[in-house]
């Protein structure tokens, strides 16, 4: 049975575990490239990482369309977490601790898992940190005594402040040092990075893949859901853009 997963910095070609299973790995989703995949009825589809702001980002109605085809939808990590938080109660399966974050009220804001990457040539290398992962690392930090809940907390607020294309763990602890926040404090902090930082998002996301190997393995048969798909006109410019796209590349590939 086929799996479809949408995914990029948060688990890049390079982290990727072999766990016997028919994956068909693709890039950060856009909008219209979940329907896309629906098309084709794979068992499960996966969503990891996606492309927003300037790019438009995966629909919720594709979501809904592929589930109310029966397709297994499973969202963690980034983009997936966020549609998942939202559609839950629909049928999409959310796992990870983003995703719980987001569904529970504790995270709202779409830049706790934005990143600036580089392309899937370069492995999608992330330039830049996600917010829910230096939360996750401050709150490591402080169970290890590395740092106290009010410094955590204090340097919550100075990551939080920055730029998602210009967040960082060093960005964080230069504006807390400019702040005048205790040097030796920050640089204990610096020291214990490189052996201490948690990459929750590519925790979310592996548990993710293990989440859908014992869904297979349980023989869970196809999706039923309990409502109607609305025909919006909408819904139905994008179907019409996504084929029209099809039918030009597949006239390309036929030169």
């Amino acid at each position: 049975m086929t799996v479809v997963i949408f995914a990029g910095p948060s688990l890049p070609p390079n982290a990727r575990p072999d766990l016997g299973l028919e994956i068909d790995w693709r890039p950060p989703v856009r909008q219209g490239e979940l329907y896309r995949a629906a098309l084709d009825h794979p068992a499960v589809i996966g969503v990891i990482d996606g492309y927003f702001e300037v790019t438009p980002t995966v629909w919720h109605k594709e979501i809904l369309w592929a589930m109310a085809d029966g397709i297994h939808v499973f969202g963690a990590s980034s983009i997936g977490a966020l549609r998942a938080a939202e559609l839950d109660v629909f049928g999409m399966k959310g796992i990870g601790r983003v995703y719980e974050d987001f569904r529970d009220g504790v995270l709202q804001d779409d830049d706790e898992v934005a990143v600036l990457h580089g392309p899937e040539e370069l492995g999608y290398l992330s330039l830049t940190e996600a917010m829910v992962n230096i939360r996750a690392t401050l709150t490591a930090a402080t169970t290890t005594c590395i740092v106290s809940h009010e410094l955590a907390a204090e340097l919550t607020a100075f990551a939080k402040a920055l730029y998602y294309k210009e967040r960082s763990y060093q960005a964080m602890l230069n504006a807390a040092a400019v702040a005048g926040l205790d040097a030796v404090r920050l640089a204990r902090l610096r020291d214990w990075l490189p052996r201490g930082c948690i990459d929750q998002k590519r925790l979310d996301a592996l548990a993710m893949l293990n989440a859908i190997r014992a869904h297979l393995e349980s023989g869970a048969p196809r999706l039923r859901v309990t409502y109607a798909l609305a025909e919006t006109v909408a819904w139905q410019a994008v179907v019409r853009r996504c084929l029209w796209a099809m039918r030009i590349e597949q006239s390309i590939k036929a030169l």
